[in-house]
């Protein structure tokens, strides 16, 4: 009985099995943790260039603001003709809803109708005239994770042919990782990436520009 006892303690025939058995997931986890996040790197570097021809796109056409095109055009002053128009006079934020119908805000004030015309929120989430959208660089984004803002950037003039020169930033928000592997093992499919933006200054436009 006792020898029995002391061949059964020191067989290890099996232990090299129950070892990967206890190694393997760990290993997995390291192995599948890397494909996710160099994944999600190529995430975060997509959404960055998708900001940047966002910006490009809303820089060279017409604004999603419908408003926005006769600002610095008639000062409540007729003095002020031919001044510099005041940074900060006037602040539209485009945004989207889910169902991807645009609405303008001029501050805190209520939603105004979006331009439905080259130029609009569609064009520069889409692409448009051959250019890529921002959605081609991120193809999981979401309307609704886009916002469009024009400032006056305190360049122009009143009464400028041309129109405003506002500072336009257009910034990706609550756009999720993707995570193929780890959303399934270790939930992290909720993980935000960090809002972004990339903000130009406004040119020439086209002949849209002017109401």
């Amino acid at each position: 009985m006792v020898t029995a006892s002391k061949k059964f303690g020191s067989d290890r025939s099996g232990a090299t099995m129950v070892e990967m058995a206890i190694v393997m997931p760990l290993l997995l986890t390291l192995l599948l943790g890397f494909v996710d996040f160099g994944y999600a790197f190529y995430q975060w570097n997509a959404a960055n260039k998708a900001v940047q021809m966002g910006a490009r796109l809303a820089r060279i056409s017409t604004p999603v603001a419908s408003g926005l095109p006769s600002e610095g055009r008639t000062p409540s002053n007729s003095l002020d003709v031919g001044n510099a128009v005041p940074a900060g006079t006037y602040n539209y934020v485009c945004t989207a809803s889910t169902a991807g119908v645009a609405c303008c805000s001029v501050g805190a004030g209520t939603c105004q109708a979006a331009n439905a015309v080259q130029g609009s929120f569609d064009d520069i989430y889409n692409g448009s005239g051959g250019r890529s959208g921002m959605q081609k660089f991120l193809p999981n984004l979401k309307k609704s994770e886009v916002q469009i803002q024009y400032q006056a950037s305190g360049l122009g003039y009143w009464t400028r042919p041309n129109g405003p020169v506002p500072t336009i930033t257009v910034s990706i928000t609550n756009h999720p990782f993707q995570f193929f592997f780890l959303g399934g093992l270790l939930g992290f499919g909720n993980i935000t990436m960090p809002s972004m933006l990339s903000t130009v200054t406004g040119e020439d436009m086209k002949s849209t520009w002017t109401p």
